[in-house]
C-alpha cells in the first residue's frame, strides 16, 4: 500500500517525481554519513565489549535519527528557495506546486527510500543461512519486518507535513515533536524481538501523526466523511 502512493500521486507529475528523488537521496546521504561515523566508531572501539558495543549501536542509532532530521530541514530550505525561483519565472506569479504538496513528496521520498534499504536488508537475511525460529525464537520476523517498513514509510510521509508546517509557521515544536517521534519509534526496535512492543507504539503514532498531518493540511471530519461516502 505504501509503494502505492507513488503511483497514484506522483507518477503522472514530473516535478514531483523530481523532488521525490531528491528527497530519496537527502535521506542516502543522511544514512551514509551516519553509518560513517557508527562505523569509525566500532573500528576504533574494542570489539570484546559487549556493553560498549550494544551503546554505539544505540549512539549509531539516536544519531542517524537526529542526521534524517537535520537533512530534512536542509531539504526544506532548498525546495523554499526553489518555490522562490518557480514563482520568478512564472507568468501568473504563482507556483505549479504548494509548500504542503511539497512536503508530502519530500516525505514521501524519505520513506520510500527508507523502506527500499529495510526491504534489501530483510531480503538478504532470507538468503540464510539458518532457519528462522529454529532455536525457539519468533518465526515472525519477516512478517513483522514487512508491517515495519510499511509504517516507517507513512510515518516518513506524515512527519514530512508535519516537520514542513513547523519550519513554515516557526512552529519548533512541531518540529521538536516530529524528532521525539522518530526517536521513539527508532528506539521502540531495541525491545525486538519482542515485537508487540514495537510494532504497537509504531502504529499508535502512525495513526496519531496521520490525524495531525491530515488537520494540518486543511482536512476535516466533513471532509473525510464526504469522501468515504464517494461524495462529490
Amino acid at each position: 500500500p505504501a509503494f502505492g502512493l507513488f503511483l497514484f500521486t506522483i507518477a503522472r507529475d514530473p516535478l514531483r517525481i523530481i523532488i521525490l528523488i531528491a528527497g530519496a537521496f537527502f535521506w542516502l546521504v543522511s544514512l551514509l554519513l551516519s553509518s560513517l561515523i557508527w562505523f569509525i566508531a566500532v573500528k576504533a572501539s574494542d570489539p570484546q565489549d559487549e556493553r560498549l558495543q550494544k551503546g554505539l549501536l544505540i549512539f549509531g542509532v539516536m544519531f542517524s535519527v537526529l542526521l534524517q532530521e537535520a537533512f530534512r530541514f536542509l531539504y526544506y530550505k532548498l525546495l523554499r528557495k526553489a518555490i522562490e525561483g518557480l514563482v520568478a519565472l512564472s507568468e501568473d506569479g504563482c507556483s505549479p506546486i504548494s509548500i504542503q504538496q511539497m512536503a508530502y513528496v519530500a516525505g514521501l521520498g524519505f520513506g520510500l527510500m527508507s523502506g527500499a534499504f529495510s526491504m534489501i536488508n530483510l531480503l538478504a537475511d532470507a538468503l540464510g543461512p539458518g532457519t528462522v525460529g529454529i532455536h525457539g525464537d519468533s518465526q515472525l520476523y519477516f512478517l513483522t519486518s514487512a508491517f515495519m517498513t510499511m509504517v516507517l514509510i507513512f510515518l516518513h510521509t506524515f512527519w514530512g507535513i508535519l516537520f514542513f508546517h513547523g519550519c513554515e509557521h516557526r512552529r519548533w515544536w512541531e518540529i521538536a515533536a516530529v524528532v521525539i517521534m522518530h526517536l521513539t519509534v527508532s528506539g521502540s526496535s531495541f525491545c525486538n524481538p519482542l515485537y508487540v512492543g514495537s510494532l504497537v507504539p509504531s502504529y499508535l503514532l502512525m495513526a496519531a501523526s496521520a490525524t495531525w498531518a491530515y488537520l494540518l493540511s486543511g482536512g476535516s471530519a466533513q471532509n473525510l466523511q464526504r469522501f468515504l461516502l464517494c461524495k462529490c
